[in-house]
């Protein structure tokens, strides 16, 4: 029977299978039997564990990703699922079409902010990231050959208006802002124009909007200095009040100050704390270990309850269930809004609280942040190495500093603390890199820590200078 489909299950490579969703390279070890083998998969799994299965999926604006996703329905479809197709978006609106349209789980075709050669699959059960075991789960499926052929259905079913309008709720600006946007031709282009539309008080600058996987002016990654010149450069030229930019999904924000300045996630989530620690009592604020010591420190003082965790959007999300955190995010810009909103990372919605904030100061962006202590960083580094030995070299490192009685957290990766300032080293779960990052109150401290960093690599075999 299965002979009949154009498309086959296949076992995954083991690289693709990663800890917070399956991501890899198209025509290496992703294509779109691999999608439909997930279909297949995944809708077996909601089907056992909720008795019903019917799954929302969309897909961003990578040029793979359509045939992805035509593979990844027709595998849900004949996992006897009930398909609601919301097309081609951001991520958060497929997130939303979890709770708007009342479905079991969801599944996103998207890349993030990876190469334009990349392609992945996000997924969500019962509201519940679907990440670390569950995912590994999919192939033990397939070799238990646990998944039979079944009759579904796929319908289309356009949400955009509706996510619009969610978004929009509860946001007013008390004062005029001039904004600049860049979508980065991501796919949060698909909606940018109309958000800013429906925007009252607003005078808004929109670069970068067509949807294009080529990606032609940059790559949308907003944790890299140079993806944000463009916008700077926008803020800049037409005296902008704050520039906000999207990574190729939508869901991490970057933020540019009206002097054109990096507003970094550390930085700008204490703006979003000051709001929130008026509407909760002492809210638990949960940030990744690559935030700055500043944040929990200035969080602390305006009445919240800095909480530290280990980075991904995932376990963040689940951490947040359990302290009933109101708002939460790590420094890659994924932030999550509990507050009036559903605990997933909507970078638009947080853009617009952000908004929202500012239209009630008196004081630009850039004296805002400027209230808090300064410090020496580098931005979140990150270089390529070997798969198979990422996680080694950390745990490598972990056991030389170890020896020399440096002061370790070590929730995930290696954070160390010292007189200088602190620095940390961890091994992604999203791709073949390391991720480092340092900050000192002083600039000898940062080249002292950066020191160490580039020492530690050079012991486990790695090569790399840091540039600041």
């Amino acid at each position: 029977m299965e002979q009949e489909h154009k498309y086959t299950i296949q076992n995954f490579d083991k690289e693709v299978l990663r800890e917070y969703d399956i991501r890899g390279v198209v025509g290496d070890n992703i294509n779109e039997n691999t999608a439909y083998t997930i279909g297949r998969t995944f809708g077996y799994i909601v089907k056992s564990k909720l008795e019903s299965n019917t799954i929302a999926t969309g897909y961003d604006g990578r040029l793979t990703s359509p045939k992805l996703h035509n593979a990844l329905c027709e595998g849900l479809k004949d996992s006897g699922s009930k398909v609601l197709n919301i097309g081609m978006g951001p991520t958060p609106m497929t997130y939303f079409a979890h709770y708007h349209l009342n479905t079991d789980a969801v599944i996103m075709v998207t890349g993030s902010h990876n190469p334009s050669e990349y392609n992945g699959f996000k997924m969500v059960l019962n509201k519940t990231s679907f990440f670390a075991e569950d995912i590994q789960s999919l192939q033990k499926l397939i070799d238990y050959n646990k998944i039979e052929l079944e009759e579904g259905q796929i319908i289309k079913q356009n949400i955009t208006t509706e996510y619009i309008k969610r978004n929009l709720l509860n946001i007013s600006l008390k004062k005029k802002l001039k904004i600049a946007w860049d979508p980065g031709n991501g796919a949060m282009g698909k909606v940018t124009r109309a958000i800013t539309e429906n925007l009252h008080n607003s005078e808004n600058i929109i670069i970068n909007e067509e949807v294009d996987g080529n990606f032609p002016n940059h790559h949308p990654d907003p944790t890299v200095p140079k993806n944000m010149a463009q916008l700077i450069k926008t803020v800049i030229e037409n005296d902008c009040d704050v520039g906000l930019a999207f990574d190729g999904d939508g869901d991490r924000l970057g933020v540019i100050d009206n002097l054109g300045n990096i507003v970094w996630a550390d930085q700008y989530m204490l703006l979003l704390c000051s709001e929130i620690a008026h509407l909760y009592d002492n809210p638990k604020i949960i940030m990744d270990v690559k935030c700055s010591k500043v944040f929990f420190d200035e969080a602390k003082k305006i009445n919240c309850d800095p909480v530290m965790s280990r980075t991904g959007h995932s376990p963040i999300k689940e951490k947040m269930k359990e302290l009933n955190s109101p708002l939460s995010g790590e420094m890659s810009g994924h932030i999550c809004y509990g507050d009036d909103f559903y605990g997933y990372d909507d970078a638009m919605y947080v853009g617009l609280r952000l908004l929202r904030i500012l239209s009630n100061e008196s004081k630009p962006l850039n004296d805002l942040i400027n209230i808090y202590p300064k410090t020496f960083s580098t931005p979140e580094t990150r270089f390529d190495v070997d798969e198979s030995r990422k996680f080694i070299i950390i745990e490598e490192v972990k056991e030389r500093l170890k020896k020399e009685d440096k002061k370790i957290i070590d929730i995930d990766g290696v954070r160390v603390e010292n007189k200088d300032g602190w620095f940390l080293m961890r091994a992604s779960n999203t791709q073949n890199q390391l991720t480092c990052r340092a900050e000192s109150i002083s600039e000898k401290g940062l080249h002292k820590l950066i020191g160490i960093i580039e020492d530690q690599l050079s012991l486990s075999g790695i090569s790399y200078k840091f540039t600041i």
